[in-house]
């Protein structure tokens, strides 16, 4: 496995690559791989002639007050988990390499924005969006891959891809669990003992409002009142959203047709962690 850290560097291999016709994907990441993170790569090698994962713990995301540096990080043992995954190439940036003085461009997404963690962490998605803007212009990907825990900002990439005609196929994958249930986050390293049992409430809610969706409950404020209700009685939980959405538009809705996302964001103790699932209403017969 190639590790670069040069802008220059990735972008004249990924040229080289594409002149041979070879296809490139990309796992745009900020490290601290888990199993979740392996899926994507997996996803990358059987689409793809080469796959580039890219590890950058990125500033512009981060609030004022968030947990930029604490967030963890151990580049030695993603290097190893990379290699080991068949990765090609690490592609690891400097702060200083990505945004030097003077950076002064941003991209923003509108709409899709404007709720959940949008609303949450004003900002945050001006900073993934300028990210992985500049990571498609350096890596120059035919795919790239994407986690449906991130449902909200994997909507919000593929609105710029389409909007600034990027020559990018996204790839949504499926949420890795842990075996109790729990969504993979890297953020789950924050939990103590007792917080980690307590975010179980999390997979357990939904699990909870996806089963009333299967019984047939066509209204969403229910949905959403079942899934409260079982979060609200773990005491170390705070609900930061709960919605119900079309899964397409993120516009909020009262009957429960068509394509579906239920999604919360959970504050377990000082630790967030998202989680979501999509449900498709099954077709009425006329």
């Amino acid at each position: 496995m190639q590790v670069i850290t040069s802008i220059q560097e990735m972008q004249k291999t990924s040229l080289e690559i594409k002149r041979t016709g070879a296809t490139i994907g990309c796992v745009p990441t900020m490290g601290f791989f888990h199993r979740g993170h392996l899926s994507l790569m997996e996803g990358s090698r059987a689409e793809n002639d080469f796959t580039v994962v890219s590890l950058f713990v990125n500033p512009t995301q981060f609030g004022e007050n968030e947990d930029f540096d604490e967030y963890p990080r151990d580049l030695e043992r993603d290097k190893d988990l990379a290699e080991k995954a068949g990765v090609d190439i690490l592609f690891v940036p400097a702060p200083g390499e990505m945004y030097p003085e003077n950076f002064s461009t941003f991209v923003n997404v509108y709409g899709l924005t404007d709720e959940m963690c949008g609303a949450s962490r004003p900002g945050h998605f001006r900073g993934v969006t300028t990210v992985v803007s500049k990571l498609f212009n350096i890596i120059l990907p035919n795919r790239a891959y994407f986690g449906q825990k991130d449902a909200q900002q994997a909507l919000v990439v593929q609105r710029m891809v389409e909007d600034l005609n990027f020559p990018v196929e996204i790839r949504v994958m499926p949420i890795i669990r842990e075996d109790d249930g729990l969504a993979m986050s890297s953020r789950n390293t924050y939990l103590s003992k007792r917080e980690r049992e307590a975010a179980l409430v999390i997979p357990k809610s939904l699990e909870a409002g996806r089963a009333l969706l299967e019984q047939g409950e066509k209204r969403a404020a229910l949905v959403a009142e079942k899934i409260s209700a079982v979060i609200k009685r773990e005491p170390l939980a705070c609900i930061d959203y709960l919605v119900v959405k079309d899964a397409v538009t993120l516009k909020d809705i009262e009957e429960i047709k068509g394509r579906v996302l239920v999604a919360v964001a959970v504050w377990i103790g000082k630790t967030r962690l998202i989680d979501n699932f999509i449900f498709e209403s099954p077709q009425r017969r006329t």
